[in-house]
């Protein structure tokens, strides 16, 4: 019963700090995309998202 009590905290604990890392991850790339320069942007927006050379599905 005692370790159940501990590892409850325990979990909250990790529950906390995983959710504080994600969300600063998260907080990190939207502070990056909203702060691009302008020419940046239209660069990325103009890559590819697959390259039609580089198939690994030969079904379609």
């Amino acid at each position: 019963m005692f370790k159940r009590l501990i590892l409850d905290d325990y979990a909250a604990v990790c529950t906390t700090v995983a959710f504080i890392v994600v969300a600063s991850i998260f907080s990190t790339a939207i502070w990056r995309a909203l702060r691009m320069p302008r020419a940046k942007s239209d660069q990325m927006a103009g890559l590819p998202f697959e390259s039609s050379s580089h198939r690994h599905d030969k079904r379609a």
